[in-house]
């Protein structure tokens, strides 16, 4: 499968369905609407990225940079693939190109979170280079 990563500018009707057709893949019961998508996409500090194959986005990545007293640091969010298109190389290529943009814009780390149940994510992350960290992962809901 031939696979174009672009970065998204704008939350066109396209973006928009992408999301609303991939991100309940990634999390039962997510849904996004247009101001979400354009907050996402117009937001300073990330980059959305959009896999294509065949002309069609088949997966979504939202790199996230920020500056910290420590140096720049980057975090990769919401990598979702189309079910389709799984195992032929969407989240490696998305992957691969949101590490070289946290390089480029001098982050000294990226950093992800995946479900262990997400098998073959967690491999795809290991073979990019990631190290699964012993820490403690703490989230408070507003």
């Amino acid at each position: 499968m031939s696979v174009v990563i672009e970065a998204v500018r704008e939350a066109s009707d396209e973006v928009v369905a992408a999301f609303g057709r991939l991100l309940p893949q990634l999390s039962a019961g997510a849904a996004i609407d247009r101001e979400a998508v354009e907050r996402v996409v117009g937001s300073e500090g990330n980059t959305v990225l959009a896999a294509r194959a065949g002309g069609v986005v088949v997966g979504l990545l939202t790199l996230v940079i920020y500056p910290l007293a420590s140096g720049v640091r980057a975090r990769i969010e919401d990598v979702v693939v189309d079910g389709a298109a799984r195992g032929q190389g969407v989240g490696a290529a998305l992957t691969g190109r949101a590490l070289e943009l946290a390089r480029e814009r001098g982050a000294r780390t990226v950093d992800l979170t995946s479900r262990p149940e997400r098998e073959a994510a967690n491999r795809l992350y290991e073979r990019a280079g990631f190290r699964r960290r012993d820490t403690a992962s703490y989230r408070v809901v507003l």
